[in-house]
């Protein structure tokens, strides 16, 4: 069910929204702000250290000597954290690893730190999402 209320902005700000609207190509000023508010709750599951999905996001060099080997190892060791893994050849000598991780926060950030540290990873990202369960 859909309740209404209305809010009370600055000329300056709503601009700037009407803008952000338009760019990130949503239909109306509700669904935007649906999509902030639920950012807003994802962010919070995340700093209260909540259960959280995070996708991880490696690209490294695989002639880097035994890299491949620390990464699987890192995700045996959290293998009750990994939910799921696709490995990509980018090309000659770049992979791309997705790594669907489940868990709190602090240990799904934790294993994607130690990821991203290890030497050969190019760029290693951690995109935070909700298991859904606290969004509604």
């Amino acid at each position: 069910m859909l309740e209404r209320f209305s809010i009370s902005l600055e000329q300056d700000l709503l601009k700037k929204f009407d803008r952000h609207l338009r760019s990130h190509k949503y239909g109306t000023r509700s669904e935007a702000i649906r999509d902030l508010i639920r950012k807003s709750l994802v962010k919070e599951e995340w700093d209260a250290d909540e259960e959280v999905v995070g996708v991880i996001s490696l690209v490294y060099d695989h002639h880097q000597r035994r890299l491949q080997d620390r990464i699987t190892d890192a995700q045996h060791d959290y293998h009750h954290r990994v939910i799921s893994t696709t490995h990509i050849h980018l090309d000659h000598d770049n992979c791309l690893e997705v790594i669907i991780a489940r868990g709190n926060a602090g240990r799904v950030k934790e294993l994607s730190e130690r990821l991203t540290a290890l030497r050969g990873v190019k760029n290693g990202s951690l995109s935070a999402a909700s298991t859904g369960r606290h969004i509604h």
